[in-house]
């Protein structure tokens, strides 16, 4: 049993109170990981992207990791929910929007080719986890509110997939 990782359940990601998104990403002092196709809504957010910012320049390793705008599996999900290629204008659209982000020695972005299961928003040892569901955007969908604690093995597995995912990814270019 993993008693203790899970900190709050959400019907939908959209329903995780901003200011919760606002200390998950604050709270960080060592590392902050995303892994989406887009991840829009947070590029759009110009409170976030300066906490993002602020963290990296006091040297919290910042790890983004989007969908290859050029994939099938980006493809495959505009097919999934409806928008077609409307997924690939958004991952180009959040390129452009973390243009200074990306500028920033302690940012990194690549591009996976995964099928993604779930979004993953990490700050340090807690996570949010935004359950994918065929047909629906990831707004509509589930987030858990996770933290990593001794012994547990739900946000062990999900802090070893975006490893999984890094490591097959690569740079996105200049």
């Amino acid at each position: 049993m993993s008693e203790g990782e899970v900190l709050a359940i959400y019907p939908h990601r959209n329903d995780v109170p901003r200011d919760s998104w606002e200390r998950l990403f604050a709270s960080a002092e060592r590392e902050i990981g995303v892994l989406v196709y887009a991840g829009l809504f947070l590029a759009e957010d110009a409170v976030l992207q300066g906490i993002l910012a602020e963290k990296a320049q006091s040297g919290v390793r910042l790890r983004m990791l989007l969908g290859d705008p050029d994939s099938h599996q980006v493809a495959e999900r505009g097919l999934d929910e409806g928008i077609d290629d409307a997924m690939a204008a958004k991952i180009r659209n959040v390129l452009a929007l973390y243009k200074e982000l990306r500028a920033m020695s302690a940012a990194e972005f690549r591009f996976h080719r995964t099928i993604l299961y779930n979004s993953i928003y990490r700050s340090d040892d807690q996570l949010l986890v935004n359950m994918h569901m065929y047909g629906l955007p990831a707004a509509r969908a589930p987030a858990w509110h996770l933290r990593r604690m001794p012994g547990g093995e739900i946000a062990a597995g999900y802090l070893e997939s975006i490893e999984r995912v890094w490591d097959s990814a690569v740079p996105v270019p200049e």
